[in-house]
């Protein structure tokens, strides 16, 4: 029987910058056709710049200083990522696509670590699906787990809903297994409009070591720090 294993450390990713050019055509003609180009190129450089000038915005996501205070270390944190985590964040496996995604990973000196991931999808009926398909499967997690590991024991709670944007919630996971560490994980799932994030806190032990009201806090923010058009 294999042994469960649970990654509390994130590790920092780099994000690779991409240049964009700009490429113009001019077009000559002749007679009256000649004497009106300049005015049409001119709207048409116009244009393209106006659409130059909007950025690709980019949700908010959490900064160390918004997770639950480590008692005996900082909290560090990798840059905000496109796309999934490397490795998903436990419970949570499978959950999310891909196109959309952002992510963050944070970690601490010590077993503690953290992930944020937000994912703008394309409708607000399709956030709201996301975020439910999110919460059953944290609320099924330890169901789930037992069955993958029937030599060990876990349970759940649900820690209630915040008030924040569209709308939130708090859940706990608990995992034990003969002659391991046991793992304690609180999950936070909200949305804000058509964007919808989780943020994933873990460490080994017990219930009674899990910073719960500082947790709400920090989820609270990283959907306040979301945003729709």
């Amino acid at each position: 029987m294999r042994k469960p294993t649970h990654s509390f450390r994130g590790a920092a990713l780099g994000v690779a910058a991409a240049a964009v050019g700009v490429v113009a055509v001019a077009v000559a003609g002749t007679g009256s056709a000649q004497a009106h180009a300049p005015s049409a190129q001119a709207q048409a450089q116009a244009r393209a710049g106006a659409g130059a000038a909007v950025p690709q915005r980019t949700p908010g996501h959490l900064v160390p200083r918004e997770l639950p205070p480590h008692p005996s270390s900082d909290w560090y944190a990798s840059d905000v990522t496109k796309g999934l985590p490397e490795t998903p964040p436990f419970c949570v496996e499978k959950t999310f696509p891909s196109a959309g995604a952002t992510h963050r990973t944070f970690w601490t000196e010590y077993d503690t670590g953290a992930t944020q991931i937000v994912v703008r999808t394309g409708t607000v009926e399709a956030a709201r699906k996301l975020a439910a398909a999110a919460e059953k499967k944290i609320q099924n997690c330890a169901a789930d787990w037992e069955s993958q590991f029937p030599e060990g024991t876990a349970s759940w709670r649900d820690y209630g809903a915040l008030t924040a944007e569209d709308g939130a919630h708090v859940y706990g996971v608990h995992t034990s297994y003969p002659d391991s560490e046991p793992g304690i994980h609180l999950f936070g799932v909200g949305r804000d409009g058509r964007t919808v994030t989780v943020v994933t806190w873990g460490e080994m032990g017990g219930y009674e070591l899990a910073p719960l009201a500082d947790f709400k806090r920090t989820a609270t923010t990283a959907v306040v720090k979301l945003y729709h058009p």
